[in-house]
């Protein structure tokens, strides 16, 4: 544990000063001094108001919009990959995603115009999608009282094959809707301002703080499952709450940001890396690096063809997917579980 007291505080500091820089850059660079002096006024008068509205409206929520979702990403992969005993398990393997994915087209097609608690319509239906999906793989997964790992897995795949087809069919019907389906699929943060900030920070902290009190049976559960059994543990009840954690944090974060691939497979083995395999320090560590890794991302998204932006799932992808191949050939122990 004395490497995680020293990276799990670096991790924060690091996410901190990040997020501090992102609040300035975009088409609109903002020194970070006067960035401090927005938020510290707290939009008073004496400032431009130009730069007022662009910290207090469009950065700042989008800025801790990415922390959170982030975070939601990285610790639901490390509850993942040590459920599963996986390392390339990720936070959409058991059908999240793809639930979350049908939901929001549903709604797009629909033109529903409904919202709750600050929720949009389409932000909604994701996060309803997405939990009814994993509760679905779970209803699947189960014999008796039982949900058996490797069932939980290949019900996930079969459900998101299966929900993934029927995105596509609706694609294909509604071309009129493709480029928003596209879109939100991509992956974004830009517009949705203070409410999803308001409601996601909540699941996805409860989410994180759940995921860490299994740590320590997750920690017993990487000996195996007999091992596990020996020491007293109930498997079927330490699959249900890190499947219902990490699927809340998952839900969250697919609902607020739309699919983003590559977040929640990294950070744990990066936090594995510099923490080691303990999971009380690992699950902290992950949310953290998943936190840095999708700020870096959004704000890479919105300069690097400024004005415009990029979806941050595309940008997460490009980055995503070479560092994995790299970490598959440079460290194959690493992913040999």
């Amino acid at each position: 544990m004395k490497r995680a007291q020293v990276w799990i505080p670096v991790l924060m500091v690091l996410v901190a000063a990040t997020a501090a820089v992102c609040v300035g850059v975009g088409p609109v660079v903002i020194p970070p001094a006067r960035v401090m002096e927005v938020l510290l006024a707290g939009g008073g008068s004496g400032l431009d108001p130009t730069e007022v509205a662009i910290v207090w409206e469009l950065r700042l929520p989008r800025v801790l919009l990415a922390l959170i979702v982030g975070m939601g990403l990285g610790a639901a992969g490390a509850g993942y990959q040590g459920l599963f005993r996986n390392p390339l398990a990720d936070p959409f393997v058991i059908g999240a995603s793809s639930g979350a994915a049908l939901g929001a087209t549903m709604a797009m097609i629909s033109g529903w115009g409904g919202g709750v608690a600050g929720l949009g319509p389409v932000t909604l239906a994701a996060f309803v999608g997405a939990l009814l999906a994993v509760l679905f793989v779970y209803g699947l997964a189960a014999v008796g009282r039982q949900a058996p790992t490797l069932s939980l897995l290949l019900a996930g795949v079969a459900v998101s094959s299966f929900l993934g087809a029927v995105v596509s069919l609706l694609m294909f019907l509604h071309e009129e809707k493709l480029v928003n389906i596209v879109g939100w699929l991509m992956g974004s943060l830009a517009g949705r301002g203070w409410p999803a900030v308001h409601t996601t920070v909540w699941l996805v902290l409860v989410a994180v703080l759940g995921l860490g009190l299994c740590s320590r049976a997750l920690d017993a559960l990487t000996f195996g499952e007999e091992a596990a059994r020996s020491l007293g543990l109930s498997l079927h009840g330490l699959r249900l709450s890190v499947v219902a954690a990490a699927s809340l944090a998952t839900a969250a974060a697919v609902s607020a940001g739309g699919t983003i691939g590559f977040i929640g497979l990294i950070a744990p083995h990066g936090a594995r890396l510099l923490v080691g395999a303990r999971h009380a320090a690992v699950i902290p560590a992950s949310a953290a690096l998943g936190a840095w890794l999708l700020l870096a991302a959004d704000a890479l998204a919105r300069t690097v063809v400024a004005p415009g932006e990029l979806p941050v799932g595309v940008m997460t992808a490009l980055f995503g997917g070479p560092f994995f191949l790299y970490l598959l050939k440079t460290r194959p122990g690493e992913l040999s579980g």
